[in-house]
């Protein structure tokens, strides 16, 4: 299936590793300049700028900040209009994911959490949404969310799991509000994939969380990321305010 994203552009916060990597690549595949956003890798940022104009010949660029500072937010901005004053698509993947159970938690680590998860989706959404306004231009918003959202957790990702929460309830939201503009806002929420993010706890425990996936497997990155493409699509042209389940089965719905 053509998916028609030829010639549009897309921002992809976090999208130097892990899922951001494959959505970017998934996106580019489709013929979409891709701009990288990225907080500390430059080396893996370039990198992947690198490859996906090799490989599918599109443009693609780098971009530094951190999404829960408003300032960079708006700096990220300007650098992506500046090269592709036609961007129109925003794939919200940045996200953290330390453990900690309640009774140990920090307010910092809270707060860190709730920030880049939730109020970083808030800021760049935010920008987005005035971009297109202005322009008077209809665009697709795609946020991460988590399985988590749904079935909370009990290894110590509360704050993670009441971020993405948060994110699901705000899709909604602002698809509401946006939807008169010709904006559509969706999200994914993928189940356990196999990430730098996720290394460390899929190794100790593979075989448990294959038990819980009624699949029975663990996700590839790039059956998350083609989901995300199609929601960034015109193939979606009449879905607004979703989360789409890529859970492999542990949410059902």
């Amino acid at each position: 299936m053509d998916l028609g994203l030829k010639g549009r552009t897309a921002l992809v916060t976090g999208g130097s590793r892990g899922l951001g990597k494959a959505i970017c690549m998934s996106l580019a595949q489709e013929g979409a300049n891709i701009a990288i956003n990225y907080k500390n890798n430059i080396e893996k940022a370039d990198l992947l700028a690198s490859e996906i104009k090799d490989r599918y010949g599109v443009s693609a660029i780098t971009v530094q900040g951190n999404i829960d500072c408003q300032e960079d937010v708006k700096r990220i901005f300007r650098k992506v209009s500046d090269q592709f004053p036609g961007m129109d698509i925003l794939v919200n993947n940045a996200g953290i994911c330390p453990v900690s159970m309640v009774k140990d938690m920090t307010l910092e680590e809270w707060d860190s959490v709730i920030r880049t998860n939730l109020t970083g989706t808030f800021l760049t959404c935010r920008e987005m949404v005035n971009s297109l306004i202005i322009r008077g231009i209809p665009g697709n918003i795609v946020n991460i969310a988590s399985q988590a959202a749904y079935n909370g957790s009990k290894t110590g990702k509360s704050h993670y799991s009441a971020s993405k929460g948060g994110v699901v309830s705000f899709t909604l939201s602002l698809a509401k509000e946006v939807a008169q503009y010709g904006i559509k806002v969706n999200a994914v929420a993928p189940g356990m994939i196999y990430t730098e993010m996720t290394a460390d706890t899929l190794d100790k425990n593979m075989e448990r969380y294959k038990k819980e996936i009624p699949l029975g497997r663990i996700a590839d990155r790039e059956e998350v990321a083609r989901v995300v493409a199609f929601l960034a699509s015109e193939a979606s042209s009449y879905m607004t305010g979703t989360t789409v389940d890529v859970s492999g089965g542990i949410i059902g719905r």
